[in-house]
């Protein structure tokens, strides 16, 4: 046993399980039963060329080593990232806590009560603080989250707009410059024209439906924005105000401006800068807005027994069901950092975040009234964080940067500085006496704060906010992490069970890979830094792009999108730039196989394609003949297909060479999306089945933990002719040398968590990574053939074998009375997250288990399965009173004086005897999704103030 050997600690089944385990599936060799599930014609004729693998104690010292090459400057950059105090107590219990990290989306909402009260906070932060109605769960960051206000405002356009196609949307010259090129990005292919100006000289042209406004500017500037907005609500014009979360509890919020939509990034709010994320952005609105609003919103509603419960609300539905017609990307979410920033939230409570923001402010009028002292002038008339000094860029920059100090500086003549929570006297003096030398003057030592305001008193904030309960009396380190603890118990993650959610991918998320998160050399640089103190990233980011060129047998790679579904749109866009740049305008035919991810039409839409929907075979492959003719049809716009491989039936078509040639020859791009790359890592790649972009979900293939629905990175990799077309950023340059404006907000994305990915490679090497993908098909063959007999499977590979996931088939049960959404519940009580219901296929079980889960529990979770088909034969149509209608039972279901159910409770709470050594209840019973819709809540304010009479 190499007790040094990445690998086998990632991977599950021991040495000594292969046989047993080849037995039951039917073959004598892994090499066999890969041989019988991939086609020979796609497999690889080399191994991956990548570095030696590393043990976990060579790695850690690698990344230490690595890290130091980060330079760590005081930063005063600001621009949208400032640096935050994380409170160790969130850090240690929930930033690190795999109860927390590695929990799923909280579909299932029985089992993700404590998550979802967490991001139930965070929404009641976001709308008292904005002075809105409601607020979704999070977004991505703040220039994405204002390209989906731009798209709302566009969305909710009067009749008479929408009819006269007014499609002009005025974006102030103080938006912050990453926040614009993203809307660059998003504007063009849904037909919105940007108009970039001074909100002073905006004309309320009929011409216009929505404007943008920053608050504060963003170098600083503090305006009010209130006869702004009204003479804009005058013309049928709605205000979008992106914001700084932390002054709004210093400054009147927008809402109470008139704003349409109040959003921005509460990185602010105990967040690691991480070299730009990941970090949550909020996104508040009114709610009459509701059905356009984008991302997901948790509601409150009541459980079977008439309980509080919460779950994802209405559109969360809405948005995958619309598929092409969706208003967003439902996948576009950033849970464990919104999680971290509510708990923030409630830590300080009210009295906690006003201190914060007087402090910073305080240290900002003291600042500049010391400056002044000196001879600066500072040129904003209201701020909140951030002076602007007339002086000698170039000078100033020698010497700050000479004291380990960074600011920002936008012309040669002025310098920004962007004050925030971590300052002390010691760093206000330091920067006091850097402009000091500049003069060669006596610099001056400040010991106190001023109380003085910079800013109007009619942009001082009166109204209160955060009155609720929570948010006052968790403020001990023992309180809160009592109360973060009780949430945790609440939520089922990978720390407690397998989570077999088919086409997701919930591997182990190494502590090895995690541990480097925490240090600062990695978490607290500002994604603007200068590249020469960002050394320790930009050999790390660059050759994780190399590894994963190699792994996709693509020619370049950009780490920037910071979600699946912005890599979808990101190949798409990159797709379209091509096109473009051959004078190819007309091609906008995206075609899709129906089996294809929801979020793929979503994805096309948004990239302003045409949907054309082909057709998939009974046996699941897509209908290589109905392909082909729609091919041809729209030969002359054919932009694109978008294929996931091995397809979401869980089967490896042999045809895919076939498919992807059908749509070169008709001059069409292909983009694979890569769901599924947990099943092709060292066995075959995008570039050999002929492809010519995809992207990678980090957060599943590549061990990035899901944090209860993010982060995610999703980068895309390129063939050669696209790569001139990878993204750009305004203020640090990245892409190609004909790059499209940015898909988000920072240089990198999220490349704080890209330090896991780049674990993961490094740890596990070529072997490693092809051991993995083995071992992730050997695990799904192994469950599919311990459950035959007791379920079908719906797909199969042409010799009888699943690729990495397979589709169970449940219609059938219907006869008997149950539904999937039955097993799914009652899955719960014997201690498992459900797989994925319903998705590809209505009525249906889709299971992945990764190779990370080892015999034992691969076989726990096969005789809860067994053990719940003998459960459906004993079920009726008629009786309606059986234990999987009544799933899940929750402990006080079971510890009740009266029980009226026609089976023990011991069949309820203990169906097979290993349960009661790690028994999970189920907080609530079913939740009823149905009366939160018809009442739909958001925040924390009682269920009693919203019940129908």
């Amino acid at each position: 046993m190499k007790t040094d050997a990445f690998a086998l600690r990632h991977i599950g089944p021991e040495e000594s399980d292969l046989q047993q385990m080849l037995k039951t599936i039917g073959v004598e060799s892994i090499d066999r039963l890969i041989y019988e599930t991939l086609p020979d014609d796609i497999r690889l004729k080399a191994p991956l060329n990548l570095d030696p693998a590393m043990t976990e104690y060579e790695y850690l010292k690698h990344i230490t080593l690595l890290g130091s090459k980060n330079k760590m400057f005081k930063t005063y950059i600001g621009l949208g990232y400032n640096q935050a105090i994380v409170p160790a107590v969130i850090q240690r219990n929930v930033f690190e806590s795999p109860g927390w990290y590695t929990a799923y989306t909280p579909y299932q909402a029985e089992i993700a009560q404590g998550r979802l009260e967490a991001i139930l906070n965070f929404q009641t932060t976001v709308i008292e603080l904005s002075g809105m109605e409601i607020a979704n769960a999070s977004l991505l960051d703040e220039g994405t989250a204002a390209a989906e206000a731009m798209a709302l405002l566009l969305d909710v356009r009067t009749r008479e707009q929408k009819k006269a196609n007014v499609c002009k949307f005025f974006v102030s010259e103080e938006i912050l410059p990453q926040t614009l090129s993203v809307l660059q990005t998003r504007s063009t292919p849904i037909g919105v024209e940007l108009v970039v100006g001074n909100h002073e000289e905006f004309d309320f042209s009929e011409e216009f439906f929505g404007a943008i406004l920053q608050y504060p500017g963003k170098f600083g500037q503090v305006n009010d924005y209130t006869d702004f907005i009204a003479k804009a609500a005058e013309n049928d014009i709605k205000v979008a105000v992106a914001a700084d979360i932390l002054s709004l509890a210093k400054l009147k919020p927008p809402g109470e401006m008139g704003a349409a939509v109040v959003l921005g990034t509460t990185q602010r709010f105990g967040i690691p800068l991480g070299y730009g994320g990941p970090h949550a952005a909020y996104f508040a609105t009114k709610e009459e807005y509701k059905r356009s609003m984008p991302g997901r919103i948790i509601g409150v509603t009541v459980d079977t027994d008439g309980n509080r419960a919460l779950r994802m609300a209405l559109q969360t539905r809405e948005q995958h069901i619309k598929r092409d017609k969706a208003t967003s990307n439902i996948c576009t979410a950033q849970v464990l950092l919104s999680v971290m920033a509510s708990m923030y939230a409630v830590y300080h409570g009210p009295r906690g975040l006003k201190y914060i923001a007087t402090k910073v402010h305080a240290s900002a009028v003291t600042l500049a009234n010391t400056l002044a002292k000196l001879g600066y002038e500072q040129t904003n008339t209201a701020f909140f964080d951030t002076i602007v000094i007339k002086a000698d860029a170039k000078k100033i920059r020698e010497i700050a940067e000479a004291n380990e100090v960074n600011f920002f500086y936008p012309t040669e003549n002025t310098v920004s500085i962007s004050l925030n929570e971590t300052i002390g006297f010691g760093d206000l003096n330091k920067v006091v006496s850097i402009f000091a030398a500049a003069k060669e003057l006596a610099t001056i030592t400040i010991s106190e704060l001023s109380e003085t305001l910079h800013f109007p008193e009619s942009l001082i904030r009166t109204s209160s906010f955060l009155q609720h309960e929570v948010f006052n009396k968790y403020h001990s380190e023992t309180a809160l992490m009592r109360y973060i603890k009780m949430l945790e118990r609440k939520d089922l993650a990978l720390n407690h069970s397998m989570i077999s959610l088919g086409s997701c991918t919930m591997k182990l998320n190494a502590a090895a890979e995690m541990l480097p998160l925490s240090a600062p050399s990695w978490n607290s640089i500002h994604p603007f830094a200068p590249l020469d103190q960002a050394q320790g990233y930009q050999e790390m980011l660059s050759k994780l792009e190399e590894y994963l060129n190699e792994i996709t047998g693509f020619a370049a790679t950009t780490l920037q999108p910071n979600s699946g579904a912005q890599g979808e749109y990101a190949g798409l866009m990159v797709i379209q730039a091509y096109h473009q740049s051959r004078g190819d305008h007309h091609r906008n035919i995206a075609l899709i196989p129906s089996s294809a991810h929801g979020t793929n039409p979503a994805s096309a839409a948004m990239a302003g394609m045409k949907v054309v929907v082909t057709k998939t075979l009974e046996n699941g492959n897509i209908d290589v003949e109905d392909l082909r003719e729609k091919a041809i049809l729209h030969k002359d716009n054919l932009s694109c297909v978008m294929i996931t491989y091995p397809s979401t039936h869980g089967v490896y078509e042999s045809a895919i060479k076939e498919i992807t040639k059908i749509v070169h020859d008709n001059g069409g791009q292909v983009y694979m999306d890569g769901a599924n790359m947990n099943a092709q890592v060292g066995l075959t790649n995008p570039a050999t089945i002929g492809a010519d972009v995809c992207h990678l979900n980090l957060h599943k293939t590549f061990a990035i933990p899901h944090g209860g629905g993010g982060p995610g990175v999703g980068p895309i990799c390129v063939a050669p002719q696209l790569a001139p077309f990878l993204p750009n950023n305004p203020i640090i340059p990245t892409g190609g040398s004909n790059a499209i404006t940015a898909i988000s907000a920072a240089p990198w994305g999220s490349a704080l968590v890209c330090l896991i990915s780049y674990g993961y490679i490094k740890m596990l090497g070529a072997e490693g990574l092809k051991s993995s993908t083995e071992h992730a098909i050997l695990n799904a063959n192994y469950i599919k053939e311990k459950l035959s007999g007791h379920y079908d499977t719906l797909y199969s590979g042409e010799m009888g074998r699943a690729a990495h996931e397979m589709i169970l088939e449940c219609r059938p049960f219907k006869q008997k009375g149950i539904e999937v959404t039955d097993i799914a519940k009652r899955l719960m009580d014997y201690g498992f997250h459900a797989p994925t219901v319903s998705f590809p296929v209505a009525g249906t079980l889709m299971i992945e288990p990764t190779e990370s889960e080892n015999l034992d529990e691969l076989d726990r979770f096969c005789d809860a399965m067994i053990s719940i088909r003998k459960e459906i034969e004993a079920a009726t149509i008629e009786d309606k009173n059986n234990v999987l209608k009544n799933a899940p039972h929750t402990l006080a279901m079971l510890t009740a004086e009266t029980w009226n159910f026609p089976y023990t409770r011991e069949q309820a709470a203990f169906p097979l005897e290993y349960i009661a050594e790690n028994k999970f209840w189920p907080t609530v019973r079913r939740a009823d999704d149905a009366f939160g819709d018809r009442n739909l809540v958001c925040s924390c304010a009682p269920i009693e103030a919203y019940m129908e009479s």
